[in-house]
C-alpha cells in the first residue's frame, strides 16, 4: 500500500508477543521498552518513542498518524506535533481522549478510511475574519456518518473570537517576518512599524507574550525592541525572557560544523546574482527569491550535497529559503513546550496563541491545535494545520486591536 507502519510499546516483551501473534512482519520499525532502555527514551506523555520511530521511518512526524488508546498516549502524539493523533476508545472514554490532545476519536479503526485520512492532511483553515462554516473545514467522512463513529475534536469547531477570547490567562506566540511585518525582498527590510510596536506592546500588558523567530535571538529583540517579553531565536535553539533562559546544548555542539558549511555556500554561490547566504548562529539560510529560475537547480543541488555529506545537519524549505540546521528533535513547536513549562503555564489555565506564516511554523501549529489556537498568516488558501486564518500583518494588528479592546 505504499504506507510505512510502526509499533509502539512500553512493553520490553513486544517482539515476543508479535512474533507469537504471527504479524511481526506487518511492521517497518518497533520502538518498545528495550529500544527505549537502550536509548534512554522518556515514557509517555514525552513523545520520544513516536519521535524515534518516524526518524527509524524516515519520514516527518506532520506526515504521521498517531493511533493510542491511553490518554499518555494521546499527550504524547499531540506534544510530537504529529500530523493525526486518533483516539482508540475502549472504555467509552472519546471525551477524555479529545480532552487530552486526540485529533478525533473512534471505537474501531475500521470506522475510518484512506481517503478520510488523506483529506485530513489537505484541509484549510479557516479565515478568522470571515463568518465561520458551522461545520468547519472538517467533515466526517466516515462510512456511515448518521452513526457519528468517527467523533471530531469539538476545538476544530470554534468561532474565532470564542476560541481565543476563553476568559483564561491568553498567552501569545508571535512568529516575526511575514507575521508582525510583511514579507519583504531581504531580512533586513522587515522592520517593525511603530504602529504594531505600539499595538504588541499594550497586548504585552494583558497577555504573556512571546516572539518565536528563525532569526538569531539577539536580532529579533533588537528588531521589536519591547523589553519583558520573551524571545526565542534560531527556530527555538535560544530562549531569553524574564526569569527563563536556554541555549539548546545539541544546537550549541553544531555551531563550529554550522560555520564551515556557511563558507562553504559562499564559496559556492556567492557568484550567483540575487543569492542571499544569511549567517545565524546555529544555521545557515540560503535565501533566493531575488535569484532567476534558472540558478534554481544549482541551488537545491548545492544545499542537498550538503545534508547529504553531513548527516548531522536537516534541510529546513520555507518561503523562497532553504536553511540549513543541525539534526536535532527541536523546532518551533518544541520551543513552545518549553517555554509554558518553564512559566508553569498549563494547557488548561490558559488561552494558548500561535500566529505564524511559514513552513516552520506549522511545527507549533501541530503541538497547539486542541488545546490552544493556530493561526496562519497567508494572502491565499493554503493547507496548513492552522486552525484559522488571517490574510497579512494588518489582519494580524487587526486582530490585537480588538483583543485588547475585550480583554
Amino acid at each position: 500500500s505504499g504506507i510505512a507502519t510502526a509499533v509502539i510499546s512500553s512493553s520490553k516483551n513486544c517482539e515476543y508477543i508479535l512474533k507469537a501473534a504471527g504479524i511481526d512482519n506487518l511492521f517497518q520499525t518497533r520502538v518498545d521498552g528495550e529500544v527505549s532502555l537502550e536509548l534512554g527514551l522518556e515514557g509517555k506523555p514525552e513523545p520520544d518513542i513516536f519521535v524515534t520511530a518516524a526518524d527509524n521511518l524516515g519520514v516527518s512526524p506532520a506526515r504521521v498518524v498517531v493511533v493510542e488508546d491511553a490518554i499518555s498516549g494521546v499527550r504524547a502524539g499531540r506534544n510530537g506535533g504529529f500530523g493525526l493523533v486518533i483516539g482508540l476508545a475502549r472504555k467509552d472514554n472519546e471525551t477524555a481522549l479529545l480532552e487530552n490532545g486526540a485529533d478525533v476519536a473512534m471505537k474501531d479503526m475500521a470506522e475510518v478510511n484512506l481517503e478520510w485520512v488523506n483529506r485530513w492532511f489537505y484541509r484549510k483553515p479557516k479565515s478568522l475574519f470571515q463568518e465561520p462554516d458551522k461545520a468547519g473545514e472538517i467533515e466526517d467522512t466516515s462510512k456511515d456518518k448518521s452513526a457519528g463513529k468517527i467523533v471530531i475534536n469539538p476545538y476544530y469547531m470554534r468561532e474565532p473570537k470564542a476560541a481565543i477570547l476563553t476568559g483564561k490567562k491568553p498567552v501569545f506566540f508571535l512568529d516575526y517576518d511575514g507575521t508582525l511585518t510583511p514579507i519583504v525582498e531581504r531580512p533586513e527590510l522587515a522592520v517593525l512599524s511603530e504602529e504594531m510596536r505600539e499595538t504588541i506592546r499594550c497586548l504585552s500588558e494583558k497577555a504573556t507574550l512571546a516572539v518565536v523567530s528563525g532569526r538569531m535571538r539577539e536580532d529579533v529583540e533588537k528588531l521589536v525592541g519591547i523589553k519583558n517579553l520573551l524571545y526565542a531565536g534560531s527556530h527555538g535553539f535560544d530562549i531569553l525572557g524574564p526569569g527563563v533562559s536556554l541555549v539548546e546544548p545539541r544546537a550549541e555542539k553544531a555551531i563550529p560544523l554550522i560555520t564551515k558549511i556557511i563558507k562553504f555556500l559562499h564559496t559556492a554561490l556567492s557568484d550567483i546574482p540575487g543569492i542571499l547566504i544569511e549567517e545565524k548562529k546555529f544555521s545557515s539560510a540560503v535565501h533566493y527569491r531575488l535569484v532567476e529560475e534558472e540558478y534554481l537547480p544549482r541551488i537545491k543541488e548545492t544545499v542537498d550535497k550538503v545534508i547529504k555529506d553531513n548527516p548531522l545537519l536537516r534541510l529546513m524549505s520555507g518561503k523562497k529559503v532553504f536553511e540549513i540546521l543541525p539534526a536535532i528533535a527541536w523546532d518551533k513547536g518544541r520551543a513552545v513546550r518549553w517555554i509554558m513549562q518553564a512559566l508553569n503555564i498549563s494547557w488548561n489555565d490558559a488561552s494558548v496563541v500561535y500566529i505564524g506564516d511559514d513552513t516552520t511554523d506549522e511545527d507549533a501549529f501541530r503541538v497547539v491545535r486542541t488545546r490552544g489556537t493556530a493561526i496562519l498568516v497567508c494572502g491565499q488558501e493554503k493547507e496548513s494545520a492552522a486552525d484559522f486564518k488571517l490574510s497579512s500583518s494588518k489582519e494580524v494588528k487587526k486582530l490585537f486591536e480588538e483583543i485588547i479592546a475585550s480583554l
